[in-house]
């Protein structure tokens, strides 16, 4: 069992930055991959990025490559992701995910455990 527990949302500007960081319980977080999603009203849950267990592998949604960056700290059971240049499209909740694999998917059904999400609101 893994709780995940997402935090660093907020209301900044366009171009902006904001961290997010996704603090998981249990001992064995790195045995599990890890995904970020975001829901904006009116969409479905999009992936966004990802990394492998051991962090050594990272993927991006196209929208958000090059502005922003996912890593993890396993001594601290943290998932991080740093949003930069932030968009007024990027406004949504953004949720964490975890899968008892090695690899992260993009497909939401592929995670066995969520957070209950971080609002990031980027005004114009």
């Amino acid at each position: 069992q893994v709780q995940l527990v997402e935090s660093g949302g907020g209301l900044v500007q366009a171009g902006g930055s904001l961290r997010l960081s996704c603090a998981a319980s249990g001992r064995t977080f790195s045995s599990y991959a890890v995904g970020w999603f975001r829901q904006a009203p009116g969409k479905e849950r999009e992936f966004v990025a990802g990394i492998s267990r051991s962090g050594g592998t990272t993927a991006y949604a196209e929208s958000v490559k090059g502005r922003l960056t996912i890593s993890r700290d396993n001594a601290k059971n943290t998932v991080y992701l740093q949003m930069n240049k932030l968009k007024t499209h990027d406004t949504a909740v953004y949720y964490c995910a975890a899968r008892r694999a090695e690899m992260p998917l993009i497909g939401p059904n592929e995670y066995d455990y969520w957070g209950q999400g971080t609002q990031v609101t980027v005004s114009s």
